[in-house]
């Protein structure tokens, strides 16, 4: 009864160390369960595309030359669509028009569109007749919403807090005081500043357990999990000792495990007082075995300065 009931405490701590992707996906995926930029190497099906899409937050979150374009591409095609409906209203609904071609016609209806949609109105052309005076009711509508929402997306796009850290592309298993560490390296690429940064890194691995294999979560102790300020670059250790998960493993062992060291990063954006989140994670391929990582700091002129070059900077002992 007591066996019983230490496993199920044990089980109960595997499920908390699991970071939420579900005992079921950890057992059966062979890929890396974060990927490099933070994303989630999980994929979601079973609901429609609409019924899944969040419109909102894919205008925050996806490029800013893709956001410019939609809304070029929005504002085109809607004055097209407009200039079409002029245009279907016959000769006599734009008064003030001298156009007798049709080509003429629609450009003229175009333009039109144009001024009414962003509220300019030359006074060169107007409405004349029901449905024309019907077009530009709908029109100038849509135009004071889409101008509204527009630039209320791009307010919140600008506000929204997020951080650019850089992770060095390998991490190392590196020699410490009278030990060895796992360490990476990362640095604020941006000239905001981060301020209460923690760092969290959790192993995943394979384990035998009972005859039986099956994926293990250890959080792994840090000689520092948190600064209070991050101007410079920060090395993340690990000291491997007596407690430590990676206490004599070598590197076939960690290899045939297929371990994962997930980070997770959260720190206050000094400027909006908000949190950010990013996360990343180091596949046991991308872990350099007996090195070290280089020096990023230089001298000049008795001024201190950081390298961001040299970030990904690896010294191997020979």
């Amino acid at each position: 009864m007591i066996r019983r009931r230490s496993h199920t405490q044990e089980r109960q701590e595997d499920n908390n160390r699991d970071l939420g992707f579900g005992s079921r996906v950890l057992q059966q995926s062979h890929e890396r369960f974060v990927n490099r930029d933070g994303s989630f190497n999980v994929s979601r099906t079973g609901f429609s595309f609409f019924r899944s899409l969040s419109v909102y937050h894919a205008l925050l979150t996806m490029s800013w030359g893709g956001f410019f374009l939609l809304l070029i591409a929005f504002y085109f095609s809607t004055n097209l669509l407009f200039a079409i409906g002029y245009f279907l209203c016959g000769p006599g609904a734009l008064a003030g028009s001298r156009a007798a071609a049709y080509g003429d016609r629609f450009l003229e209806a175009f333009f039109f569109s144009v001024q009414t949609l962003a509220t300019i109105g030359y006074g060169g052309l107007s409405p004349s007749g029901f449905a024309a005076n019907f077009l530009v009711t709908i029109q100038a509508l849509i135009g004071g919403l889409g101008f509204a929402l527009a630039t209320g997306l791009v307010f919140a796009r600008f506000s929204r807090p997020n951080a650019k850290i850089v992770f060095s592309e390998r991490a190392v298993i590196a020699p410490y005081k009278d030990m060895t560490a796992f360490e990476f390296r990362i640095v604020n690429s941006r000239n905001n500043q981060l301020v209460e940064v923690q760092a969290t890194v959790v192993l995943s691995r394979m384990e035998e357990h009972q005859a039986k294999r099956s994926r293990k979560f250890h959080e792994l102790k840090l000689e520092r999990s948190g600064v209070q300020l991050f101007p410079l670059h920060w090395v993340v250790v690990h000291p491997i000792d007596e407690a430590s998960p990676l206490r004599d493993v070598t590197r076939e062992q960690l290899a045939a495990s297929d371990a994962e060291f997930i980070v997770l990063l959260a720190g206050i954006e000094e400027t909006s007082s908000q949190s950010v989140h990013v996360r990343s994670s180091y596949k046991h391929d991308e872990v350099v075995w007996g090195a070290k990582f280089g020096d990023m700091f230089t001298t000049s002129d008795g001024v201190i300065r950081v390298d961001l070059r040299k970030l990904h900077d690896i010294e191997t002992s020979k």
